[in-house]
């Protein structure tokens, strides 16, 4: 099993009931990268707005290595199947 050595913080936006969010959640899982999960509830605007102004998007959910917004899941899955989501995490 490959663990990932993570030198760069991993915080991930999500919200109920939204299959992106499952989606990259079990991604970083099944590559054993650890990461800090924010839930945000869809009436909760001041975390909607932190994340907004963090990421740019309104939409859940946001990947952040470090301070790095690198987008939503498929965003993530494209880094993966191309091979540099490691290099990012480096």
């Amino acid at each position: 099993m490959l663990v990932w050595r993570v030198m760069k913080k991993v915080t991930v936006y999500t919200a109920d009931n939204c299959p992106y969010c499952v989606r990259a959640k079990d991604l970083l899982k099944r590559k054993n990268i650890p990461f800090e999960e924010v839930k945000i509830s869809w009436d909760d605007t001041a975390a909607w707005e932190e994340m907004t102004v963090r990421s740019g998007m309104k939409t859940v959910p946001q990947i952040f290595f470090a301070e790095k917004c690198i987008g939503g899941y498929t965003d993530l899955a494209a880094l993966d199947q191309a091979g540099e989501l490691q290099k990012l995490l480096a």
